[in-house]
């Protein structure tokens, strides 16, 4: 149920880089030795990306995306959720008010570098930016909603996930601190040969690098909270928005993004539905669609482009 966050394939990430000058910035921007900077060039430097990853992934798992995004000239910042990178016992002592607070301070901190910011994120990390979206309106041009999870309703969730509403009665009891669930194939990723090099990684101990392996049950009574919070308030956002979800989300299905289409009514929303992969739409077989419509989607909000309104495909 949680994101893989993994320290990607050295082929893929290779594949993804253009040149050595998208080396991580050493500025102050970046407050954790997990979160990188990727500085930008010419006049779409000043247009910064905060990417935020999903629950119990790593700032990692949106490096395909950033190395992608700042190829085109973006100043790209992935910032660390609070309690993550570390042990269960450190995700758990968090809550969801501490991620949003990473996200804003993280927001706030790019904000003294650039002119403007589009927001995106991965799981929980795409409504963890509709947050920062309702609650810093001020601050956000644009929000890229990939694969939202507001909840684990996707066709590989085992049937006992779907009784994760009665986890908080668990958790006024005392238990269940120490218990999560753990994933389920297919991972998230579509693509098999990915998917086998990425398991690796995952099982490899390192949470750093690769996530936990699964979502502690007293986080999922958080991004629960979380999601109730976003979703009774999605009038009030008013940056366009692009969702991209897959068709066939193993995690989190497609009725997800349609709230987002169905809530936002005082901005643009377009919608893209993928066909080639799953939960991780970053990394998986359609990751290149995903780079190249996320870059036209900050041109077209920063360089005078038309956003179109209601927009599927």
């Amino acid at each position: 149920m949680s994101n893989l966050a993994p320290t990607f394939p050295s082929t893929l990430v290779a594949a993804e880089r253009p040149n050595m000058s998208m080396a991580p910035s050493s500025s102050s921007c970046t407050i954790t030795p997990h979160e990188f900077l990727l500085e930008g060039k010419d006049e779409r430097a000043r247009t910064g990306v905060l990417l935020i990853h999903g629950l119990t992934g790593t700032p990692n798992e949106m490096r395909v995306l950033a190395r992608g995004l700042n190829r085109q000239g973006f100043t790209v910042y992935a910032v660390q959720l609070a309690g993550h990178c570390g042990t269960q016992d450190d995700l758990v002592n968090t809550g969801w008010e501490d991620w949003l607070a990473s996200v804003i301070a993280g927001a706030d901190r790019l904000a003294a570098r650039v002119d403007r910011i589009v927001v995106g994120g991965l799981s929980m990390g795409a409504v963890l930016s509709l947050a920062l979206a309702q609650r810093r309106p001020d601050l956000i041009s644009g929000v890229l909603a990939l694969s939202t999870t507001f909840r684990h309703d996707g066709w590989s969730m085992p049937p006992h996930t779907r009784l994760a509403f009665i986890l908080p009665v668990f958790r006024a009891l005392g238990i269940g601190r120490n218990r999560m669930f753990l994933e389920q194939p297919p991972y998230g990723i579509k693509d098999e040969a990915l998917r086998a090099r990425v398991v690796d990684q995952m099982n490899s101990g390192d949470s750093s690098e690769a996530g936990l392996p699964g979502n502690p049950w007293w986080c999922v009574i958080e991004m629960q909270a979380l999601s109730r919070s976003v979703l009774k308030n999605l009038s009030a956002i008013q940056a366009p928005c692009l969702v991209m979800h897959a068709r066939h989300d193993d995690i989190a299905s497609v009725s997800n993004a349609y709230a987002i289409v169905k809530g936002v009514r005082n901005a643009p929303v377009e919608l893209l539905l993928l066909d080639n992969s799953y939960h991780m739409i970053t990394i998986d077989r359609d990751r290149r669609t995903v780079i190249a419509k996320a870059a036209d989607f900050i041109a077209s909000l920063t360089e005078g482009q038309p956003v179109r309104a209601g927009g599927t495909h």
